[in-house]
């Protein structure tokens, strides 16, 4: 099963969508979706699945983005996601989501290559890439200041 199977899986499922017609439309076999449902935290009857894991992920049980079970612990913030991987994913699908500052948004020239480019938070950046930054500092001739 692939990332993308998963994928669909998971949204199919979040719609409302039975196992049967899950494995009908991937071609697999209905048991194979109903234990990845059951590990995924996806099982149960298709009709009160969403509401039942829209109020997991608000009581933070459930990571945001694969809907597996989470283990607050008993100090700190609270955890939205199981892991780093799934937190990167679940922005990097959700830009709208992020409260950017106009002012943090800083205008540059590349020391090397001299293209102009933005910086979100960082008021001392000198290079658009570390590509350009490892030119610049090791290219023949130069001295590396």
């Amino acid at each position: 099963m692939t990332d993308e199977d998963k994928k669909i899986i998971r949204t199919m499922r979040l719609e409302g969508v039975g196992y049967k017609a899950i494995a009908t439309a991937l071609q697999m076999s209905r048991d194979t979706i109903r234990a990845y449902c059951k590990r995924s935290g996806l099982g149960g009857q298709s009709t009160f699945l969403e509401l039942t894991v829209q109020e997991q992920i608000e009581e933070g049980n459930a990571c945001k983005h694969c809907l597996k079970p989470i283990k607050q612990k008993a100090k700190g913030r609270e955890r939205k996601f199981c892991s780093d991987a799934c937190r990167r994913k679940w922005w990097l699908e959700h830009q709208e989501a992020r409260n950017k500052n106009d002012n943090a948004i800083y205008h540059y020239t590349c020391e090397y290559c001299e293209k102009e480019f933005t910086a979100y938070g960082n008021k001392n950046r000198k290079y658009c890439s570390h590509g350009c930054y490892i030119k610049h500092r090791f290219e023949e001739g130069n001295d590396g200041v």
